[in-house]
């Protein structure tokens, strides 16, 4: 455990450390697109956070390779040196995409290289676990239609959900910490080598997005673009496919005792074909319902629009931090539900956990303009908002010679009649002279307004 602490945190330090840099670079390289109908954000945003999440994988992978416990990976397997060369071609295409916007189908095109050159070197489902079935050994031409079949999908799942900042890395991170949990635990407690793969690849994924987080919170300094959604994504499909198909559910020695006692032993070695299904279960519907929406109004289904479920979510009332904290929610529930009945699956308290906590999503969704009252002694530990306002005491109303003592007297202006004093407008308070709740405008505005001004 130690060594995949370890792995996380190198991994989330260099991708954190390298995020500054490269979106100076961004902006030099001129990867800030207009703001389209379909975004949330105001002003330009610099793109390419990918760059930083890649090298912050190859630096996770490279300290794993040296330590002495994880260093079996790559002695055993093939599976690292997969990854690393799907997911070099398909942050390579993502970084064009940022730069140059690419067309969706070349997009596609190279996602299904990228999980061909995986499937290439050995990270491809061999066999499947069915209920009611057993394992199912596949061909080699049906296990790569299958491998590239999860990795498209679970590409652009990630990808249509990038749409608010911080949902896309926060909603991957909790899913790679779900599967880090589930894989650790069948590596560790069944002595099972095959599922290392999986564990190291989540561990890796957690770091690049917890490292990139801090930089895209609302209000984000930077997007990870394309090159960091799909980057993800892929990872992420890597992991499941790892430990889906690589893993033979006869070493685990599940099959004794009675039928049903067979039947619930052997939920941990169905989870892994469900697990994946659950840990994109919010993207996923969002990509389904995308799909046929666009299709049913006569459009390509690569069309972009402001239909997605973050975007509903922020027409229903919420606001932005809100949205994504319920995405979050929701993400979390699913995953670690999944992830606690895969560990026992007779307990009916986890199912009514699971309901109850459904029932408490479900209320948060109906409540766009909830404002908890905050007590007074907590006052100083939640945001502005969420704090109680003094209200402010009524002036009595100034006495003549008071009035004319307080009023500045402002110079007449040549040709000006003389019909009394003006008050002058102070400077630096909010709501004027251009001040704002964000803060000061972004230089790169302004100095693209004043070049088209002139």
């Amino acid at each position: 455990m130690r060594e995949y602490l370890l792995t996380l945190c190198i991994t989330a330090a260099v991708t954190y450390l390298l995020t500054g840099p490269v979106r100076k670079f961004a902006i030099v390289a001129g990867a800030m697109p207009e703001i389209r109908a379909r975004d949330v954000h105001r002003e330009p945003t610099p793109r390419l956070g990918g760059i930083a999440m890649f090298f912050g994988l190859c630096a996770g992978l490279l300290v794993a390779d040296h330590l002495t416990n994880l260093n079996e990976v790559f002695e055993k397997s093939n599976e690292p040196r997969a990854l690393l060369s799907g997911a070099a071609l398909i942050w390579l295409i993502g970084v064009l995409d940022d730069k140059f916007e690419i067309d969706a189908l070349i997009k596609l095109g190279g996602q299904m290289i990228a999980a061909g050159v995986m499937v290439m070197q050995g990270l491809t489902i061999l066999w499947l676990p069915i209920p009611g079935v057993g394992t199912v050994a596949l061909t080699p031409w049906q296990g790569t239609l299958l491998t590239v079949a999860l990795v498209v999908i679970t590409i652009n799942a990630v990808n249509f959900v990038d749409g608010l900042d911080g949902l896309a890395s926060g909603m991957v991170c909790i899913a790679a910490a779900a599967f880090f949990m589930y894989a650790y635990r069948i590596w560790y407690s069944y002595g099972i080598e095959a599922a290392a793969p999986a564990t190291l690849f989540s561990a890796i994924l957690m770091g690049m997005c917890l490292g990139f987080l801090p930089h895209n919170i609302h209000p984000a300094r930077i997007f990870m673009g394309d090159s960091g959604s799909m980057l993800i994504g892929l990872v992420l499909a890597a992991g499941a496919i790892s430990i889906t198909g690589q893993l033979d559910p006869d070493v685990m020695n599940l099959f004794a005792g009675s039928e049903r006692n067979t039947v619930h032993q052997m939920v941990p070695v169905y989870i892994p074909l469900l697990l994946p299904l659950t840990i994109i279960a919010v993207p996923a519907a969002d990509l389904v319902l995308a799909i046929v929406r666009r299709t049913w109004r006569g459009q390509s289904p690569f069309a972009a629009d402001r239909g997605h479920l973050h975007h509903r979510l922020l027409e229903i009332g919420h606001s932005h931090s809100r949205a994504v904290l319920i995405m979050y929610f929701w993400s979390a529930l699913i995953a670690f539900g999944a992830l606690a009945y895969s560990v026992n699956s007779a307990s009916m308290w986890i199912v009514l956990g699971v309901v109850f906590l459904s029932a408490i999503g479900l209320g948060l969704l109906l409540l766009p303009r909830f404002t908890p009252r905050v007590p007074a002694w907590a006052q100083g530990f939640v945001p502005p908002r969420y704090r109680r306002r003094e209200p402010v005491p009524e002036a009595a109303e100034p006495t003549a010679a008071t009035a004319q003592a307080a009023t500045p007297v402002v110079p007449e202006k040549a040709g000006e009649p003389c019909d009394g004093h003006r008050p002058a407008v102070t400077a630096g308070v909010a709501r004027v002279n251009g001040a704002t709740a964000i803060g000061p405008r972004s230089r790169i505005l302004d100095r693209h307004t004043s070049e088209t001004s002139h």
